[in-house]
């Protein structure tokens, strides 16, 4: 945990900024007494359950106070905020992740002319990869505004959902005769030959247990080495295929009369036959490129194809295997979506993935699918870093993840775009990394062209899914920021740009 001080400068924009506002999913105020202790702890537990937040000690709730009459600051308590820091370390269970702690600079509510300043302390909680609860009880999560407290299925639901808790690692009521397949052939052609008799390898190699009514395999078995793994587990509320759909145009068209420019093909089968023949059909469509109705125009898709076989196998491995949907994959004129049921596991978000990598949903398959001939996956944790690397080889935009954490089946979707992207992208993407927002005027300089020019620029980054307008801006003043779907982004942006480069070097151990 450490704790920083911020420039006077960017201290004062901050306070400016946040004294006319109400609180918001990933930002509250509170004012320092003793009472405070409770509450800040339940909403600390509530940011990491959510998608992180700030909360800002010292500045009173605006219901109670309004503009400077606010600024209580720390020092109202101090001891009260010695204690909180104090619990960081021990009032959770798992313990927390890494706090930061901001101490801002500010003249207080009775003004300067007495001679009073003051500090807030902002203690900035980041989304968490696990579900937390408080030491004396309770799990909480947060609402736009507030805190909530999580009952026992709820809690289950959002480690499923983070990832703590995997779908694929539970026992299913299936035969294990039925995973005595060519796949289980395959994989002791480079795994070994196991000791015992079937059930037993597979209890010894941790893809088993026993149950009551004898050995059960977990689900990763089934969708390992079924030659049907999605007609077994259908059963179990399960669906186990891949789609792909190929479309005429750049949208799907939804009706009576859809757009598709063939009948969708379902793949089916062991994962690591429907990982080959997934991509093996997606690379025969790209490579047919696509005729433009009436033009006679044709175009060609140039995504490398190590680009699309990540996505794909990430697909496969990463999915939450407890909900009812198929993987899609979607083709359209000018580029692909790749859709797989479940958001993104273990802390990882769009803000982050591409620093952060991937993390596995379930490591039982992706550990044991490397040990098939000729595995899709290394499990090393470099497969989103290397579609990154190899799209802007190719000079296209980089992958786009969104959540789309409001449709009736939570999923991620990966965006691969066929746009090749000018050289002012990259100028422009280093720029908003380290401000967060960029205007017309910015991209005039950044560019070197003129305003109409940078606002078609801007238009076309906006209509592929690459930036978003900032809420709350006049057409006049419009800015925007990277496009993160729908997801909150949380402390991650919150933490960059303007912000974070305003923090002073020394760090402070607490």
């Amino acid at each position: 945990m450490t704790s920083s001080v911020l420039s006077p400068e960017a201290a004062s924009q901050l306070v400016e900024q946040w004294l006319p506002a109400d609180e918001t999913r990933t930002l509250e105020f509170k004012r320092v007494s003793g009472k405070m202790v409770g509450k800040a702890l339940e909403t600390i537990c509530a940011f990491a359950n959510a998608d992180g937040g700030i909360l800002v000690l010292g500045l009173a709730d605006r219901k109670d106070f309004s503009g400077k009459s606010r600024l209580f600051g720390i020092e109202e308590n101090g001891e009260a905020v010695d204690e909180l820091v104090r619990k960081l370390r021990t009032e959770f269970l798992p313990p927390l992740g890494p706090v930061d702690l901001l101490r801002l600079a500010c003249d207080l509510h009775n003004g300067p002319a007495k001679g009073e300043h003051g500090h807030l302390l902002l203690v900035m909680v980041r989304r968490s990869a696990q579900v937390h609860s408080l030491v004396h009880g309770g799990t909480f999560t947060r609402l736009d505004r507030g805190n909530r407290e999580l009952s026992a299925e709820e809690i289950t639901e959002l480690s499923y959902r983070r990832g703590t808790r995997s779908a694929a690692s539970e026992p299913v009521p299936v035969a294990l005769e039925r995973l005595r397949t060519q796949a289980w052939q395959r994989f002791l052609q480079r795994r070994g030959p196991l000791s015992g008799d079937f059930a037993n390898q597979l209890l010894n190699i941790g893809l088993a247990v026993e149950a009551e009514a004898g050995i059960q395999p977990l689900r990763a078995a089934v969708l390992l080495f079924a030659d049907e793994p999605g007609s077994l587990l259908a059963a179990h509320g399960t669906r186990a295929e891949l789609r792909v759909f190929v479309y005429d145009g750049k949208v799907a068209v939804p009706g009576t009369s859809p757009n598709f420019r063939k009948p969708p093909k379902t793949i089916r089968g062991p994962l690591i036959d429907q990982i080959d023949r997934a991509v093996s059909v997606v690379l025969d469509e790209l490579a047919e490129g696509v005729v433009h109705s009436g033009s006679g125009f044709h175009a060609r898709h140039v995504y490398p194809e190590r680009v699309v076989k990540e996505a794909i196998v990430n697909a496969v491995i990463h999915r939450d295997y407890r909900l009812n949907r198929d993987i899609m994959v979607r083709i359209f004129d000018d580029h692909i979506e790749i859709e797989s049921p479940g958001l993104l596991p273990k802390g990882i978000t769009p803000a982050n993935i591409r620093r952060a990598g991937s993390k596995a949903r379930n490591d039982l398959i992706a550990t044991n699918l490397r040990d098939f001939p000729e595995p899709p996956n290394l499990d090393a944790g470099e497969g989103v870093k290397t579609m990154f690397a190899e799209m802007a080889r190719a000079r296209l935009y980089p992958p786009q993840f969104r959540e789309n954490s409001e449709a009736v089946v939570e999923s991620l979707t990966v965006v691969l775009l066929n746009h090749e992207r000018p050289t002012a992208w990259d100028e422009v993407s280093d720029w908003l990394d380290r401000h967060g927002s960029i205007a017309n005027a910015d991209v005039v300089r950044i560019a070197g062209v003129d305003t109409l020019r940078a606002s078609k620029m801007l238009a076309a980054w906006r209509e592929q899914g690459l930036l978003q307008p900032l809420p709350g801006r006049a057409k006049r003043n419009m800015a925007y920021q990277k496009s993160l779907g729908s997801t909150t982004s949380g402390t991650d942006d919150l933490l960059s740009g303007a912000l974070e480069k305003n923090v002073q070097d020394s760090k402070i151990s607490i």
